[in-house]
């Protein structure tokens, strides 16, 4: 997809960081966007921001780890655009703690938002997309979907599932000689709000949540980091233009993670060792 001009995107976790920034970027390259996302006061001010600067735009509070929602997302965006040509699968949360203290609730919270929404949102928008012409899947997955780190184990498991997902996806509209394709975004550190995801949590989910020295030291560690030395979040939204525009597959924005993956599966090859990332 080379074209931008009049066409439609559906980006989730529209109100703040990559979201919202893939969403402001395809408005600059003069689409129509329909910003999703639970968070409703944010997603409101994002949408009046792009709205103020003359683009067109829409808002759909949304859970996405609603089957009943994304289909309505879908109807939405159908009614009031008549079709879609880019859906951004972006939405994400993280719990921490070691495995062992994670509840069921935990999992489930962050399974549904960071792998059920991707699965859901290809799900509803595919046909569509395939409906209109043709088009672009973006999935966000994760440094994390390509290598594993300690005490964020459901954000892990969701993260290498959207990879596997997208690749998936991607082979098969290939040997159906599509014209709709599909990249997967694996960003490393963006200065997003990721590690205060749990705001957005329903209470019921989170009650038997067991904090731990593990959780606190993540939350302060990656918090720091994101802020300090993370990517800014435009900068993510370029490179998803760039690879939309050049059907690149992988979107991965920090060059050095290409030297772990190598590492990784030298480790793999050569004796089954488990590598363990940056300095290991």
């Amino acid at each position: 997809m080379k074209d931008f001009a009049g066409k439609v995107a559906v980006v989730t976790g529209a109100a703040s960081g990559i979201g919202r920034a893939t969403a402001t970027r395809f408005a600059r390259e003069g689409m129509k966007v329909v910003l999703a996302d639970i968070e409703e006061v944010a997603l409101g001010q994002a949408v009046q921001d792009l709205t103020d600067a003359g683009h067109e735009v829409i808002g759909v509070p949304t859970d996405v780890s609603s089957w009943e929602a994304i289909q309505a997302l879908a109807e939405k965006t159908m009614g009031e655009f008549g079709g879609v040509n880019v859906v951004h699968n972006n939405a994400g949360v993280v719990v921490s703690g070691p495995i062992e203290a994670l509840t069921i609730a935990d999992w489930e919270w962050v399974l549904g938002v960071d792998l059920w929404s991707v699965i859901y949102g290809v799900k509803a928008f595919l046909p569509l997309i395939k409906q209109t012409g043709d088009g672009h899947v973006v999935n966000t997955a994760s440094t994390n979907g390509l290598q594993s780190g300690p005490a964020i184990g459901p954000y892990n498991v969701a993260k290498f599932g959207v990879v596997a997902l997208t690749e998936t996806l991607r082979r098969e509209l290939e040997e159906e000689g599509s014209k709709v394709s599909a990249s997967v975004l694996c960003p490393g550190a963006v200065n997003t709000q990721i590690v205060a995801s749990k705001r957005n949590r329903p209470a019921e989910s989170a009650k038997d949540h067991q904090s731990s020295a593990a959780e606190q030291a993540f939350e302060e560690g990656a918090g720091k980091l994101l802020k300090q030395m993370g990517k800014d979040p435009s900068e993510i939204a370029d490179m998803v233009i760039d690879a939309i525009v050049a059907d690149e597959f992988w979107i991965i924005t920090h060059p050095e993670w290409k030297n772990v993956l190598q590492k990784r599966v030298a480790a793999l090859a050569e004796d089954n060792a488990l590598y363990s990332g940056f300095g290991g």
